[in-house]
């Protein structure tokens, strides 16, 4: 009995090893990616509503404060629109959207099917998705970046004994305003797109670099380690079915 499980634990361990080495390390490396943006999009949404939450709705990138010294209470004197906010929001979705169905197919095709594929049609797919999100999350991270400065000058101009934007977070606000954390938030929101700027353009250059790989005549990763033939760039072609028609035997004398 003992013998029986050895063998088998021994011929799993075999299955997983060839498993793990059929796995590109640039595709493991491309999957720690997605599930880095993945988590970057969400923490950008999260608190991006968060905050827009605290304050009843209104977005506060580009708004400017007002102070009542009467009752020592920060109010809003003018907000963006709240599409601007929902803008950022959506952007950072759709990110995390496209990662985790990315993230998630290539585990079912490496856990279920055991074989993955990678075509050059959805590695071109793929570098073009690239550079739609490497635009719209530069265009988010200047939006942030811009519209909270916009926001912290306000607050440092028009609250008296602030000398650092993150000082108003303990100073009270109107309410039913929520001014805690509100900077941290921000920030936070920020710094997530960079980084999930920063990921994609890895993204971009480890998909190109792979479709280079591939330009010859392998365009099956993993699995059986099966070949197509690059002369259509056909997927579906094999060698064997190739061979009668360019390596025909010879004739006879």
């Amino acid at each position: 009995m003992w013998l029986r499980l050895s063998v088998v634990s021994s011929s799993l361990r075999r299955e997983l090893d060839g498993r793990t080495m059929a796995l590109p390390r640039l595709l493991l490396l491309e999957l720690c990616l997605y599930i880095g943006s993945f988590i970057c999009g969400i923490i950008t949404a999260a608190s991006v509503t968060i905050v827009q939450g605290n304050f009843g709705g209104l977005c506060m990138l580009y708004g400017l404060v007002r102070y009542n010294a009467t009752g020592n209470l920060i109010a809003v004197q003018s907000s963006s629109s709240p599409s601007l906010c929902y803008f950022v929001s959506a952007i950072s979705v759709m990110v995390a959207v496209v990662c985790f169905s990315q993230s998630l197919y290539w585990v079912y095709a490496f856990c279920i099917d055991g074989d993955i594929k990678r075509e050059r049609v959805w590695m071109n797919l793929i570098v073009a998705v690239c550079g739609v999100f490497l635009f719209f999350l530069l265009i988010t991270g200047c939006m942030l970046k811009i519209g909270r400065d916009s926001l912290c000058s306000s607050v440092m101009q028009t609250v008296p004994n602030i000398t650092r934007c993150d000082d108003a977070e303990t100073r009270k606000w109107a309410s039913p305003l929520k001014g805690g954390w509100f900077y941290n938030s921000l920030h936070k929101a920020e710094t997530s797109v960079w980084v999930n700027l920063f990921f994609w353009l890895i993204i971009g250059a480890l998909v190109i670099v792979q479709r280079r790989q591939s330009s010859g005549s392998t365009l099956f990763t993993g699995g059986q380690g099966r070949t197509a033939g690059g002369l259509f760039d056909d997927p579906g072609v094999t060698s064997e079915e190739t061979e009668p028609f360019f390596n025909r035997p010879p004739r006879p004398q």
